[in-house]
Protein backbone atom coordinates (compact mmCIF):
# COMPACT_ATOMS: atom_id res chain seq x y z
CA UNK A 1 0.00 0.00 0.00
CA UNK A 2 1.57 3.28 -1.10
CA UNK A 3 1.89 6.13 1.35
CA UNK A 4 -0.03 9.32 0.59
CA UNK A 5 1.97 11.89 -1.30
CA UNK A 6 3.00 14.90 0.78
CA UNK A 7 1.13 18.11 0.24
CA UNK A 8 3.16 20.42 -1.99
CA UNK A 9 4.25 23.56 -0.25
CA UNK A 10 4.89 26.77 -2.17
CA UNK A 11 8.55 27.42 -2.85
CA UNK A 12 8.15 31.10 -2.12
CA UNK A 13 5.16 31.84 0.14
CA UNK A 14 5.93 35.54 -0.10
CA UNK A 15 5.59 35.63 -3.91
CA UNK A 16 1.79 36.24 -4.18
CA UNK A 17 1.93 39.16 -1.74
CA UNK A 18 4.98 40.59 -3.48
CA UNK A 19 3.21 40.43 -6.84
CA UNK A 20 0.18 42.14 -5.30
CA UNK A 21 2.41 44.94 -3.99
CA UNK A 22 4.03 45.36 -7.41
CA UNK A 23 0.61 45.54 -9.06
CA UNK A 24 -0.51 48.09 -6.49
CA UNK A 25 2.60 50.21 -7.16
CA UNK A 26 1.71 50.18 -10.86
CA UNK A 27 -1.84 51.30 -10.08
CA UNK A 28 -0.49 54.06 -7.82
CA UNK A 29 1.80 55.20 -10.64
CA UNK A 30 -1.22 55.33 -12.94
CA UNK A 31 -3.12 57.48 -10.43
CA UNK A 32 -0.14 59.83 -10.15
CA UNK A 33 0.16 60.01 -13.94
CA UNK A 34 -3.52 60.88 -14.31
CA UNK A 35 -3.53 63.30 -11.34
CA UNK A 36 0.04 64.66 -10.87
CA UNK A 37 -1.02 66.53 -7.70
CA UNK A 38 -1.37 63.15 -5.97
CA UNK A 39 2.12 61.87 -5.01
CA UNK A 40 2.77 58.31 -6.08
CA UNK A 41 3.68 57.14 -2.56
CA UNK A 42 0.58 58.75 -1.10
CA UNK A 43 -1.54 56.93 -3.68
CA UNK A 44 0.17 53.64 -2.74
CA UNK A 45 -0.59 54.06 0.98
CA UNK A 46 -4.19 55.06 0.35
CA UNK A 47 -4.67 52.11 -2.00
CA UNK A 48 -3.33 49.76 0.68
CA UNK A 49 -5.65 51.25 3.29
CA UNK A 50 -8.65 50.85 0.98
CA UNK A 51 -7.79 47.24 0.16
CA UNK A 52 -7.32 46.49 3.85
CA UNK A 53 -10.91 47.57 4.58
CA UNK A 54 -12.60 45.49 1.89
CA UNK A 55 -14.30 42.41 3.40
CA UNK A 56 -13.77 40.49 0.16
CA UNK A 57 -10.00 41.15 0.25
CA UNK A 58 -9.37 40.67 3.97
CA UNK A 59 -9.05 36.85 3.90
CA UNK A 60 -6.32 37.13 1.26
CA UNK A 61 -4.60 40.04 3.02
CA UNK A 62 -4.39 38.14 6.31
CA UNK A 63 -3.78 34.77 4.66
CA UNK A 64 -2.14 33.95 1.34
CA UNK A 65 -0.80 37.46 0.70
CA UNK A 66 0.41 38.11 4.26
CA UNK A 67 4.03 36.86 3.90
CA UNK A 68 4.66 39.01 0.82
CA UNK A 69 2.94 42.06 2.30
CA UNK A 70 5.10 41.75 5.42
CA UNK A 71 8.27 41.30 3.32
CA UNK A 72 7.45 44.44 1.34
CA UNK A 73 6.57 46.52 4.41
CA UNK A 74 9.83 45.65 6.15
CA UNK A 75 12.68 44.55 3.88
CA UNK A 76 11.75 46.49 0.76
CA UNK A 77 11.20 49.56 2.92
CA UNK A 78 14.77 49.31 4.24
CA UNK A 79 16.24 48.91 0.75
CA UNK A 80 14.24 51.94 -0.37
CA UNK A 81 15.60 53.98 2.53
CA UNK A 82 19.16 53.04 1.51
CA UNK A 83 18.52 54.18 -2.08
CA UNK A 84 17.00 57.40 -0.73
CA UNK A 85 20.54 58.35 0.32
CA UNK A 86 21.57 58.63 -3.34
CA UNK A 87 19.29 61.67 -3.65
CA UNK A 88 21.29 63.59 -1.07
CA UNK A 89 24.62 65.34 -1.50
CA UNK A 90 26.40 67.03 1.38
CA UNK A 91 27.37 69.78 -1.04
CA UNK A 92 23.72 70.61 -1.71
CA UNK A 93 23.15 70.94 2.02
CA UNK A 94 26.21 73.17 2.45
CA UNK A 95 24.83 75.57 -0.16
CA UNK A 96 21.85 76.28 2.09
CA UNK A 97 24.10 78.18 4.52
CA UNK A 98 24.72 77.48 8.18
CA UNK A 99 21.64 79.36 9.42
CA UNK A 100 19.24 77.36 7.24
CA UNK A 101 20.99 74.11 8.20
CA UNK A 102 20.83 74.84 11.93
CA UNK A 103 17.19 75.93 11.81
CA UNK A 104 16.26 72.82 9.82
CA UNK A 105 17.94 70.59 12.40
CA UNK A 106 16.19 72.55 15.16
CA UNK A 107 12.80 72.01 13.48
CA UNK A 108 13.42 68.26 13.38
CA UNK A 109 14.55 68.01 17.01
CA UNK A 110 11.86 70.29 18.46
CA UNK A 111 9.04 68.75 16.44
CA UNK A 112 10.21 65.24 17.32
CA UNK A 113 10.39 66.05 21.03
CA UNK A 114 7.07 67.92 20.98
CA UNK A 115 5.22 65.19 19.11
CA UNK A 116 6.66 62.45 21.31
CA UNK A 117 5.62 64.41 24.42
CA UNK A 118 2.08 64.93 23.09
CA UNK A 119 1.79 61.22 22.26
CA UNK A 120 2.93 60.21 25.73
CA UNK A 121 0.65 62.81 27.33
CA UNK A 122 -2.32 61.30 25.48
CA UNK A 123 -1.18 57.81 26.48
CA UNK A 124 -0.77 56.35 23.02
CA UNK A 125 0.02 52.63 23.25
CA UNK A 126 3.31 50.89 22.59
CA UNK A 127 5.71 52.53 20.16
CA UNK A 128 3.11 54.84 18.58
CA UNK A 129 4.45 58.08 20.14
CA UNK A 130 7.94 57.30 18.83
CA UNK A 131 6.75 56.29 15.36
CA UNK A 132 4.44 59.28 14.92
CA UNK A 133 7.20 61.63 16.11
CA UNK A 134 9.66 60.04 13.67
CA UNK A 135 7.34 60.14 10.68
CA UNK A 136 6.10 63.69 11.19
CA UNK A 137 9.44 65.27 12.06
CA UNK A 138 11.72 63.56 9.52
CA UNK A 139 10.39 62.05 6.30
CA UNK A 140 6.96 60.52 6.59
CA UNK A 141 6.14 56.87 6.12
CA UNK A 142 9.67 55.88 5.06
CA UNK A 143 11.00 57.19 8.39
CA UNK A 144 8.35 55.21 10.24
CA UNK A 145 9.46 52.11 8.37
CA UNK A 146 13.10 52.80 9.22
CA UNK A 147 12.38 53.28 12.92
CA UNK A 148 10.19 50.18 12.91
CA UNK A 149 13.23 48.21 11.79
CA UNK A 150 14.83 49.00 15.16
CA UNK A 151 11.99 48.92 17.69
CA UNK A 152 10.07 46.04 16.03
CA UNK A 153 6.48 47.24 16.67
CA UNK A 154 3.36 45.23 15.97
CA UNK A 155 2.03 45.70 12.43
CA UNK A 156 -0.97 47.73 13.64
CA UNK A 157 1.31 49.96 15.73
CA UNK A 158 3.23 50.96 12.59
CA UNK A 159 0.16 51.07 10.33
CA UNK A 160 -1.67 53.75 12.31
CA UNK A 161 1.21 56.30 12.20
CA UNK A 162 1.60 55.63 8.46
CA UNK A 163 -2.09 56.36 7.89
CA UNK A 164 -1.91 59.55 9.94
CA UNK A 165 1.27 60.92 8.33
CA UNK A 166 -0.26 60.22 4.92
CA UNK A 167 -3.46 62.04 5.89
CA UNK A 168 -1.68 65.13 7.21
CA UNK A 169 0.86 65.22 4.40
CA UNK A 170 -1.95 65.10 1.87
CA UNK A 171 -3.76 67.92 3.66
CA UNK A 172 -0.57 69.98 3.45
CA UNK A 173 -0.63 69.76 -0.35
CA UNK A 174 -3.90 71.71 -0.35
CA UNK A 175 -3.61 73.87 2.79
CA UNK A 176 -0.08 75.33 2.57
CA UNK A 177 -0.53 76.91 -0.90
CA UNK A 178 -3.63 78.71 0.43
CA UNK A 179 -1.46 80.31 3.15
CA UNK A 180 1.45 81.20 0.84
CA UNK A 181 0.44 84.76 -0.07
CA UNK A 182 -1.47 85.65 3.13
CA UNK A 183 1.76 84.95 5.07
CA UNK A 184 3.68 87.30 2.77
CA UNK A 185 6.18 84.69 1.58
CA UNK A 186 8.02 84.93 -1.72
CA UNK A 187 8.52 81.81 -3.86
CA UNK A 188 11.82 80.73 -2.30
CA UNK A 189 10.56 81.33 1.23
CA UNK A 190 7.49 79.25 0.43
CA UNK A 191 9.73 76.46 -0.87
CA UNK A 192 11.80 76.63 2.32
CA UNK A 193 8.63 76.43 4.44
CA UNK A 194 7.35 73.44 2.49
CA UNK A 195 10.68 71.60 2.69
CA UNK A 196 10.94 72.17 6.44
CA UNK A 197 7.31 71.45 7.26
CA UNK A 198 5.86 68.79 4.94
CA UNK A 199 6.49 65.14 5.74
CA UNK A 200 7.10 62.95 2.69
CA UNK A 201 9.46 63.86 -0.18
CA UNK A 202 6.72 63.29 -2.77
CA UNK A 203 4.33 65.53 -0.84
CA UNK A 204 7.03 68.23 -0.69
CA UNK A 205 7.44 68.09 -4.47
CA UNK A 206 3.68 68.17 -5.06
CA UNK A 207 3.29 71.23 -2.81
CA UNK A 208 6.39 73.28 -3.71
CA UNK A 209 6.13 72.90 -7.49
CA UNK A 210 3.13 75.24 -7.43
CA UNK A 211 5.52 78.12 -6.72
CA UNK A 212 7.92 77.32 -9.56
CA UNK A 213 11.32 75.73 -10.14
CA UNK A 214 13.24 77.92 -7.66
CA UNK A 215 10.86 77.11 -4.83
CA UNK A 216 10.98 73.41 -5.69
CA UNK A 217 14.79 73.35 -5.66
CA UNK A 218 14.96 74.94 -2.20
CA UNK A 219 12.19 72.71 -0.88
CA UNK A 220 13.87 69.48 -1.99
CA UNK A 221 17.28 70.38 -0.51
CA UNK A 222 15.75 71.46 2.82
CA UNK A 223 13.65 68.30 2.86
CA UNK A 224 16.64 66.05 2.16
CA UNK A 225 18.52 67.81 4.97
CA UNK A 226 15.73 66.62 7.25
CA UNK A 227 16.05 63.14 5.74
CA UNK A 228 19.72 63.07 6.76
CA UNK A 229 18.56 63.33 10.38
CA UNK A 230 17.02 59.88 10.00
CA UNK A 231 20.36 58.15 10.55
CA UNK A 232 21.26 59.66 13.96
CA UNK A 233 17.68 59.48 15.23
CA UNK A 234 17.38 55.77 14.37
CA UNK A 235 20.85 55.11 15.83
CA UNK A 236 19.85 56.78 19.10
CA UNK A 237 16.66 54.72 19.20
CA UNK A 238 18.77 51.59 18.66
CA UNK A 239 20.99 52.47 21.63
CA UNK A 240 17.94 53.03 23.85
CA UNK A 241 16.42 49.76 22.66
CA UNK A 242 19.64 47.88 23.44
CA UNK A 243 19.68 49.27 26.97
CA UNK A 244 16.04 48.31 27.42
CA UNK A 245 16.82 44.75 26.40
CA UNK A 246 19.73 44.58 28.82
CA UNK A 247 17.57 45.91 31.66
CA UNK A 248 14.81 43.42 30.81
CA UNK A 249 16.16 40.10 29.59
CA UNK A 250 19.88 40.08 28.69
CA UNK A 251 19.41 36.80 26.81
CA UNK A 252 17.16 38.45 24.22
CA UNK A 253 18.92 39.41 20.99
CA UNK A 254 19.65 43.13 21.02
CA UNK A 255 19.37 45.37 17.94
CA UNK A 256 22.65 46.70 16.51
CA UNK A 257 23.70 50.22 17.50
CA UNK A 258 23.69 51.25 13.84
CA UNK A 259 21.29 49.08 11.81
CA UNK A 260 22.71 47.82 8.52
CA UNK A 261 20.22 49.74 6.39
CA UNK A 262 21.08 53.00 8.21
CA UNK A 263 24.77 52.41 7.51
CA UNK A 264 23.80 51.76 3.89
CA UNK A 265 21.86 55.03 3.78
CA UNK A 266 24.90 56.97 5.04
CA UNK A 267 27.17 55.18 2.57
CA UNK A 268 24.81 56.12 -0.25
CA UNK A 269 24.96 59.78 0.84
CA UNK A 270 28.77 59.68 0.81
CA UNK A 271 28.81 58.01 -2.61
CA UNK A 272 26.51 60.69 -4.03
CA UNK A 273 28.72 63.38 -2.47
CA UNK A 274 32.16 62.18 -3.54
CA UNK A 275 31.62 59.90 -6.55
CA UNK A 276 30.55 61.41 -9.89
CA UNK A 277 27.67 59.10 -10.75
CA UNK A 278 26.25 59.05 -14.29
CA UNK A 279 22.75 60.40 -14.65
CA UNK A 280 21.55 56.96 -15.75
CA UNK A 281 22.65 55.51 -12.40
CA UNK A 282 21.01 58.18 -10.24
CA UNK A 283 17.83 58.14 -12.33
CA UNK A 284 17.67 54.35 -12.15
CA UNK A 285 18.24 54.38 -8.39
CA UNK A 286 15.52 57.02 -7.99
CA UNK A 287 13.06 54.91 -9.96
CA UNK A 288 13.95 51.76 -8.00
CA UNK A 289 13.63 53.62 -4.70
CA UNK A 290 10.21 54.95 -5.65
CA UNK A 291 8.96 51.52 -6.73
CA UNK A 292 10.27 49.80 -3.59
CA UNK A 293 8.78 52.40 -1.27
CA UNK A 294 5.46 52.28 -3.13
CA UNK A 295 5.35 48.50 -2.68
CA UNK A 296 6.33 48.81 0.98
CA UNK A 297 3.76 51.49 1.73
CA UNK A 298 1.00 49.48 0.08
CA UNK A 299 1.96 46.58 2.34
CA UNK A 300 1.89 48.81 5.40
CA UNK A 301 -1.41 50.35 4.35
CA UNK A 302 -3.15 46.97 4.23
CA UNK A 303 -2.50 46.59 7.98
CA UNK A 304 -4.57 49.71 8.79
CA UNK A 305 -8.01 49.00 10.26
CA UNK A 306 -10.09 52.14 10.02
CA UNK A 307 -12.77 50.77 12.33
CA UNK A 308 -10.18 50.34 15.08
CA UNK A 309 -8.60 53.71 14.28
CA UNK A 310 -11.94 55.53 14.42
CA UNK A 311 -13.09 53.65 17.50
CA UNK A 312 -10.02 53.88 19.70
CA UNK A 313 -7.55 56.02 17.79
CA UNK A 314 -8.85 59.52 18.49
CA UNK A 315 -5.82 60.17 20.69
CA UNK A 316 -3.52 59.27 17.79
CA UNK A 317 -5.47 61.59 15.48
CA UNK A 318 -5.21 64.48 17.96
CA UNK A 319 -1.48 63.81 18.32
CA UNK A 320 -1.04 63.85 14.54
CA UNK A 321 -2.97 67.08 13.99
CA UNK A 322 -1.16 68.81 16.87
CA UNK A 323 2.17 67.64 15.45
CA UNK A 324 1.21 68.87 11.98
CA UNK A 325 0.42 72.34 13.34
CA UNK A 326 3.58 72.37 15.48
CA UNK A 327 5.87 71.49 12.58
CA UNK A 328 4.23 74.05 10.28
CA UNK A 329 4.73 76.76 12.91
CA UNK A 330 8.34 75.78 13.62
CA UNK A 331 9.12 75.60 9.90
CA UNK A 332 7.65 79.07 9.34
CA UNK A 333 9.75 80.43 12.22
CA UNK A 334 12.83 78.83 10.62
CA UNK A 335 12.06 80.63 7.34
CA UNK A 336 11.80 83.99 9.11
CA UNK A 337 15.03 83.41 11.05
CA UNK A 338 16.91 82.42 7.89
CA UNK A 339 15.55 85.43 6.00
CA UNK A 340 16.49 87.83 8.80
CA UNK A 341 20.02 86.40 8.89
Amino acid sequence: MSSPSPVARPVAPWLPGLVACAAAAAVAWGVHWLVPAVPLLTAAVVLGIVVGQLPVARPAVTGRLAPGLSLSAKRLMRIGVVLLGLKLSLGDIAHLGWVAILTTVAVVLLSFAGTFWIGRLLRLPGHQPLLIATGFSICGASAIGAMSGVVKPKDEEAATPVALVTLCGTLAIFVLPLLWHPLGLDAQQFGHWVGAGVHDVGQVVATAQLAGAAALAVAVVVKLTRVLMLAPMVAIAAVVERRRHVAGDPSVKRPPIVPLFVAGFLLAVLIRTFVPLPAAVTDGADTAQTVLLAMALFGLGTAVRLRTLLGTGWRALVTALASWALIAALALAAVWVSTAA
